[in-house]
């Protein structure tokens, strides 16, 4: 399964299937938004999410470069891409 640990508010662990994460923000806590609508608030920042679906998806496909990892985008407070 295409499972990625990450951390409740609460302190307790939770598995998220990284398939299903739609997008991540941060308002200032950092909240997952799963495709089927359902939200997650996480302890994770949003860097620390992303690396882990990074790192999710590099152990999937081992045989593939570094320049195969899409891109990510970040932006500034300000909204201006990085």
């Amino acid at each position: 399964m295409p499972m990625i640990e990450l951390t409740r508010l609460n302190r307790k662990p939770i598995v998220v299937n990284a398939e299903l994460i739609k997008l991540v923000e941060r308002s200032p806590d950092t909240v997952i938004t799963l495709i089927t609508g359902d939200k997650l608030v996480v302890l994770e920042t949003v860097e620390e999410v992303t690396a882990r679906v990074v790192r999710y998806r590099q152990l999937l496909h081992p045989s593939q470069s570094q320049a195969s990892v899409p891109a990510l985008c970040t932006r500034t407070p300000a909204g201006e891409e990085q």
